[in-house]
């Protein structure tokens, strides 16, 4: 009785420490965004939507960061780091679009070409969806069984 006691107590207390470390996360996330939202407030007003963009994206990542911080230790962490990494190479490929945005200001006609910047964002997402299949296939091998032959 003793022992289940101790278990529970040492799950609980686990669970906690997930916890708490998942709140600095994004207590550390919703800094960032305000400090962005502030910088790219003047931004806003060239290119519309830009704010709704994203809050978006820093919402569904700060869902995506908490629920894998509080599954660390089992498969499903693996899962949600990798829907991370492929929601953030998504989230780029649609909201840059071909990577070229064209804007005109009265007779001035203003084109930029981002595809570079999102050729390398995209590749640093697919090294870290990588590193989350590797890290989950090195769970899976711990976690398997020996079989003596």
């Amino acid at each position: 009785m003793a022992e289940a006691n101790s278990s529970a107590k040492r799950n609980l207390r686990g669970f906690a420490f997930k916890t708490l470390k998942a709140a600095i996360k994004a207590i550390i996330l919703c800094a960032i965004y305000f400090v962005l939202s502030q910088l790219l407030a003047p931004a806003s007003t060239f290119v519309p939507g830009l704010q709704q963009m994203i809050e978006t994206f820093f919402i569904i990542y700060t869902v995506l960061m908490i629920i894998g911080n509080l599954t660390s230790g089992t498969i499903y962490q693996h899962f949600f780091n990798a829907a991370k990494a492929l929601f953030v190479i998504g989230y780029l490929l649609f909201s840059l679009g071909g990577g070229v945005f064209s804007a005109s200001f009265e007779n001035i006609s203003l084109i930029v070409n981002l595809r570079m910047f999102l050729v390398i964002a995209v590749l640093l997402s697919l090294l870290g969806l990588a590193r989350t299949v590797l890290q989950a296939i090195n769970y899976m091998s711990e976690k398997a069984e020996i079989i003596p032959i």
